[in-house]
Protein backbone atom coordinates (compact mmCIF):
# COMPACT_ATOMS: atom_id res chain seq x y z
CA UNK A 1 0.00 0.00 0.00
CA UNK A 2 2.77 2.27 0.85
CA UNK A 3 4.41 1.79 -2.44
CA UNK A 4 1.55 2.16 -4.50
CA UNK A 5 1.08 5.76 -2.49
CA UNK A 6 4.31 6.87 -3.24
CA UNK A 7 4.37 5.71 -7.06
CA UNK A 8 0.72 6.23 -8.42
CA UNK A 9 -0.11 9.49 -5.80
CA UNK A 10 2.78 11.14 -4.59
CA UNK A 11 4.66 10.14 -8.01
CA UNK A 12 7.91 10.35 -5.72
CA UNK A 13 9.41 6.96 -7.46
CA UNK A 14 9.30 5.23 -10.87
CA UNK A 15 8.75 1.86 -11.45
CA UNK A 16 11.07 0.64 -14.10
CA UNK A 17 8.71 -0.63 -17.10
CA UNK A 18 9.50 -3.81 -18.69
CA UNK A 19 7.38 -6.40 -16.86
CA UNK A 20 5.30 -8.66 -18.85
CA UNK A 21 2.32 -11.39 -18.11
CA UNK A 22 4.65 -14.12 -17.98
CA UNK A 23 6.96 -12.97 -16.23
CA UNK A 24 4.67 -12.01 -13.26
CA UNK A 25 3.51 -15.55 -13.33
CA UNK A 26 7.11 -17.12 -13.73
CA UNK A 27 9.13 -15.27 -11.36
CA UNK A 28 7.56 -12.68 -9.61
CA UNK A 29 5.04 -15.02 -8.03
CA UNK A 30 7.01 -17.61 -7.00
CA UNK A 31 9.21 -14.47 -4.87
CA UNK A 32 6.24 -13.12 -3.54
CA UNK A 33 5.20 -17.09 -2.40
CA UNK A 34 8.35 -17.94 -0.88
CA UNK A 35 8.26 -14.20 0.99
CA UNK A 36 4.94 -14.79 2.54
CA UNK A 37 6.12 -18.07 3.94
CA UNK A 38 9.12 -16.22 5.52
CA UNK A 39 6.79 -14.28 7.45
CA UNK A 40 4.79 -16.95 8.11
CA UNK A 41 7.10 -19.30 9.23
CA UNK A 42 9.72 -17.06 10.89
CA UNK A 43 7.02 -14.94 12.83
CA UNK A 44 5.16 -18.10 14.16
CA UNK A 45 8.60 -19.29 15.21
CA UNK A 46 8.63 -16.06 18.01
CA UNK A 47 5.81 -17.71 19.82
CA UNK A 48 8.26 -20.84 20.61
CA UNK A 49 11.64 -19.42 21.05
CA UNK A 50 13.18 -15.90 22.10
CA UNK A 51 13.92 -12.95 19.69
CA UNK A 52 17.60 -13.99 20.35
CA UNK A 53 17.86 -17.16 19.91
CA UNK A 54 15.52 -16.80 16.65
CA UNK A 55 18.09 -13.87 15.80
CA UNK A 56 20.89 -16.26 16.12
CA UNK A 57 19.36 -19.30 13.95
CA UNK A 58 18.97 -16.99 10.95
CA UNK A 59 22.83 -16.83 10.65
CA UNK A 60 22.68 -19.93 9.35
CA UNK A 61 20.99 -18.22 6.13
CA UNK A 62 24.37 -17.99 3.83
CA UNK A 63 24.33 -21.87 4.42
CA UNK A 64 20.80 -22.43 3.30
CA UNK A 65 21.91 -19.94 0.48
CA UNK A 66 24.69 -21.38 -0.63
CA UNK A 67 23.43 -24.63 -0.90
CA UNK A 68 20.47 -24.27 -2.89
CA UNK A 69 22.53 -21.75 -5.24
CA UNK A 70 24.83 -24.88 -5.83
CA UNK A 71 21.67 -26.87 -6.93
CA UNK A 72 20.21 -23.99 -9.11
CA UNK A 73 23.83 -24.16 -10.90
CA UNK A 74 23.94 -20.39 -9.81
CA UNK A 75 26.98 -21.28 -7.59
CA UNK A 76 30.35 -23.22 -7.64
CA UNK A 77 31.36 -25.77 -4.61
CA UNK A 78 34.61 -24.45 -3.79
CA UNK A 79 36.66 -25.46 -0.55
CA UNK A 80 36.75 -21.63 0.68
CA UNK A 81 33.17 -21.42 0.49
CA UNK A 82 33.00 -24.99 1.96
CA UNK A 83 35.08 -23.80 4.97
CA UNK A 84 33.57 -20.46 5.51
CA UNK A 85 29.94 -22.81 5.12
CA UNK A 86 31.68 -25.09 7.56
CA UNK A 87 32.31 -22.21 10.76
CA UNK A 88 28.94 -20.33 10.25
CA UNK A 89 27.40 -24.01 10.89
CA UNK A 90 29.37 -24.64 13.51
CA UNK A 91 29.11 -21.71 15.09
CA UNK A 92 24.68 -21.59 15.14
CA UNK A 93 25.30 -25.57 16.56
CA UNK A 94 27.84 -23.82 19.00
CA UNK A 95 24.54 -20.94 19.72
CA UNK A 96 22.13 -23.35 19.43
CA UNK A 97 23.62 -26.08 22.69
CA UNK A 98 23.88 -23.18 24.80
CA UNK A 99 20.51 -22.44 24.41
CA UNK A 100 18.90 -22.76 27.50
CA UNK A 101 14.97 -22.73 26.71
CA UNK A 102 15.41 -24.50 23.58
CA UNK A 103 12.11 -25.28 21.68
CA UNK A 104 12.16 -27.86 18.44
CA UNK A 105 8.92 -26.71 17.12
CA UNK A 106 10.27 -23.09 17.18
CA UNK A 107 13.55 -24.39 15.78
CA UNK A 108 11.81 -25.94 12.93
CA UNK A 109 9.57 -23.02 12.38
CA UNK A 110 12.16 -20.82 12.26
CA UNK A 111 14.36 -23.36 9.87
CA UNK A 112 11.41 -23.56 7.96
CA UNK A 113 11.97 -19.17 7.29
CA UNK A 114 15.40 -19.45 6.49
CA UNK A 115 14.74 -22.31 3.82
CA UNK A 116 11.55 -19.75 2.41
CA UNK A 117 14.02 -16.22 2.33
CA UNK A 118 16.80 -18.10 0.96
CA UNK A 119 14.36 -19.54 -1.94
CA UNK A 120 13.41 -15.71 -2.06
CA UNK A 121 16.96 -14.89 -2.86
CA UNK A 122 17.81 -17.63 -4.96
CA UNK A 123 14.39 -16.65 -7.32
CA UNK A 124 15.54 -13.04 -7.29
CA UNK A 125 19.04 -13.84 -8.56
CA UNK A 126 17.20 -16.45 -11.25
CA UNK A 127 14.68 -13.03 -12.18
CA UNK A 128 17.77 -10.65 -12.65
CA UNK A 129 20.55 -13.01 -14.50
CA UNK A 130 17.87 -15.50 -16.61
CA UNK A 131 14.70 -12.95 -17.05
CA UNK A 132 16.87 -9.63 -18.03
CA UNK A 133 14.86 -7.23 -15.61
CA UNK A 134 16.43 -4.98 -13.17
CA UNK A 135 13.92 -3.55 -10.73
CA UNK A 136 14.80 -1.41 -7.41
CA UNK A 137 13.64 -2.54 -4.36
CA UNK A 138 10.96 -0.18 -4.25
CA UNK A 139 9.82 -1.93 -7.30
CA UNK A 140 10.46 -5.28 -6.15
CA UNK A 141 7.67 -4.80 -3.02
CA UNK A 142 5.28 -3.03 -5.62
CA UNK A 143 5.23 -5.83 -7.45
CA UNK A 144 5.42 -8.64 -5.00
CA UNK A 145 3.53 -7.34 -2.25
CA UNK A 146 0.01 -8.10 -3.74
CA UNK A 147 1.40 -11.20 -4.65
CA UNK A 148 2.51 -11.79 -0.83
CA UNK A 149 -1.18 -10.86 0.45
CA UNK A 150 -2.49 -13.02 -1.02
CA UNK A 151 -0.41 -16.28 -0.29
CA UNK A 152 -0.93 -15.12 3.41
CA UNK A 153 -4.67 -14.46 3.03
CA UNK A 154 -5.52 -18.53 1.93
CA UNK A 155 -3.92 -20.31 4.39
CA UNK A 156 -4.89 -17.92 7.53
CA UNK A 157 -8.32 -18.11 6.22
CA UNK A 158 -8.24 -22.38 7.13
CA UNK A 159 -5.20 -22.07 9.89
CA UNK A 160 -5.22 -18.99 11.61
CA UNK A 161 -9.16 -17.19 11.59
CA UNK A 162 -10.65 -20.43 13.05
CA UNK A 163 -8.43 -19.76 16.79
CA UNK A 164 -8.85 -16.58 16.09
CA UNK A 165 -12.60 -17.00 16.22
CA UNK A 166 -12.50 -19.20 19.51
CA UNK A 167 -11.25 -16.31 21.45
CA UNK A 168 -14.12 -14.36 20.79
CA UNK A 169 -14.10 -10.86 19.23
CA UNK A 170 -11.17 -9.16 17.25
CA UNK A 171 -9.07 -6.81 18.39
CA UNK A 172 -6.66 -5.16 16.19
CA UNK A 173 -5.06 -2.14 17.86
CA UNK A 174 -5.12 0.22 14.91
CA UNK A 175 -2.50 2.18 16.05
CA UNK A 176 -0.01 -0.70 16.82
CA UNK A 177 -0.46 -1.93 13.30
CA UNK A 178 0.18 1.38 11.36
CA UNK A 179 3.08 1.70 13.70
CA UNK A 180 3.88 -1.65 12.35
CA UNK A 181 3.38 -1.09 8.62
CA UNK A 182 4.92 2.38 9.00
CA UNK A 183 8.74 0.38 10.03
CA UNK A 184 8.44 -2.19 7.93
CA UNK A 185 8.36 0.54 4.96
CA UNK A 186 10.65 2.31 6.39
CA UNK A 187 12.92 -0.62 6.85
CA UNK A 188 13.11 -1.58 3.07
CA UNK A 189 12.99 2.15 1.88
CA UNK A 190 16.29 2.64 4.08
CA UNK A 191 17.90 -0.58 2.54
CA UNK A 192 17.10 1.66 -0.95
CA UNK A 193 18.58 4.53 -0.15
CA UNK A 194 21.82 3.26 1.42
CA UNK A 195 22.39 1.21 -1.36
CA UNK A 196 22.16 4.10 -3.70
CA UNK A 197 24.19 6.62 -1.40
CA UNK A 198 27.11 4.29 -0.70
CA UNK A 199 27.36 0.68 -1.66
CA UNK A 200 26.54 -2.94 -0.97
CA UNK A 201 29.34 -3.53 1.10
CA UNK A 202 27.72 -1.24 3.74
CA UNK A 203 24.35 -2.24 4.48
CA UNK A 204 25.76 -5.74 4.26
CA UNK A 205 28.20 -4.29 7.56
CA UNK A 206 25.28 -2.77 9.24
CA UNK A 207 23.47 -5.87 8.58
CA UNK A 208 25.87 -7.71 10.87
CA UNK A 209 25.61 -4.76 13.42
CA UNK A 210 22.17 -4.82 13.15
CA UNK A 211 21.92 -8.48 13.87
CA UNK A 212 23.80 -7.97 17.24
CA UNK A 213 22.23 -4.91 17.94
CA UNK A 214 18.88 -7.26 18.29
CA UNK A 215 20.50 -9.90 20.42
CA UNK A 216 21.67 -7.42 22.66
CA UNK A 217 18.07 -5.95 23.31
CA UNK A 218 16.05 -8.39 22.90
CA UNK A 219 18.35 -9.84 26.10
CA UNK A 220 17.54 -6.53 27.99
CA UNK A 221 13.70 -5.72 27.09
CA UNK A 222 12.50 -9.73 27.46
CA UNK A 223 12.20 -11.40 30.10
CA UNK A 224 12.31 -15.06 28.18
CA UNK A 225 15.54 -14.18 26.75
CA UNK A 226 18.48 -15.43 28.84
CA UNK A 227 21.84 -15.18 27.39
CA UNK A 228 24.75 -17.79 27.86
CA UNK A 229 28.50 -17.27 26.95
CA UNK A 230 28.43 -20.24 25.16
CA UNK A 231 25.11 -18.41 23.19
CA UNK A 232 27.64 -15.53 22.40
CA UNK A 233 30.51 -17.74 21.66
CA UNK A 234 28.85 -19.79 19.22
CA UNK A 235 26.87 -16.58 17.77
CA UNK A 236 30.60 -14.87 17.45
CA UNK A 237 31.81 -17.57 15.45
CA UNK A 238 28.51 -17.39 13.07
CA UNK A 239 28.77 -13.76 12.13
CA UNK A 240 32.50 -13.90 11.96
CA UNK A 241 31.63 -16.77 8.95
CA UNK A 242 28.89 -14.61 7.47
CA UNK A 243 31.21 -11.52 7.66
CA UNK A 244 33.48 -13.68 5.94
CA UNK A 245 31.00 -14.57 3.05
CA UNK A 246 30.49 -11.36 2.70
CA UNK A 247 33.69 -10.40 1.75
CA UNK A 248 33.85 -13.00 -0.88
CA UNK A 249 30.78 -12.38 -2.36
CA UNK A 250 31.92 -8.66 -2.58
CA UNK A 251 34.92 -9.24 -4.15
CA UNK A 252 33.21 -11.57 -6.71
CA UNK A 253 30.99 -8.58 -7.73
CA UNK A 254 33.33 -5.91 -7.53
CA UNK A 255 35.95 -8.13 -9.95
CA UNK A 256 32.73 -8.74 -12.38
CA UNK A 257 31.47 -5.59 -12.44
CA UNK A 258 35.48 -4.25 -13.36
CA UNK A 259 35.44 -6.54 -15.86
CA UNK A 260 32.50 -5.65 -17.45
CA UNK A 261 33.63 -2.04 -17.47
CA UNK A 262 36.54 -3.50 -19.53
CA UNK A 263 34.83 -4.44 -21.83
CA UNK A 264 31.88 -2.03 -23.15
CA UNK A 265 31.08 -4.00 -25.68
CA UNK A 266 29.81 -6.99 -24.06
CA UNK A 267 27.87 -4.03 -21.60
CA UNK A 268 26.16 -2.35 -24.03
CA UNK A 269 24.91 -5.56 -25.94
CA UNK A 270 23.53 -6.51 -22.17
CA UNK A 271 21.56 -3.26 -22.01
CA UNK A 272 20.20 -3.55 -25.45
CA UNK A 273 18.51 -7.15 -24.51
CA UNK A 274 14.95 -7.01 -24.68
CA UNK A 275 12.86 -6.72 -20.73
CA UNK A 276 11.44 -10.35 -21.95
CA UNK A 277 11.55 -14.11 -20.55
CA UNK A 278 13.98 -15.87 -22.49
Amino acid sequence: MQCRLMICFLQVMKVEEGMTPEIYATSVVPIGAMFAMTLWLGNTAYLYISVAFAQMLKAIMPVAVFVLGVAAGLEVMSYKMLSIMSVISFGVLVASYGEININWIGVVYQMGGVVGEALRLIFMEIFVKRKGLKLNPISVMYYVSPCSAICLFLPWIFLEKPKMDEHGPWNFPPVLLILNCLCTFALNLSVFLVITHTSALTIRVAGVVKDWVVVLLSAVLFADTKLTLINLFGYAIAIAGVAAYNNCKLKKETSRDTSDDSNPESSQRQESQPLTSR
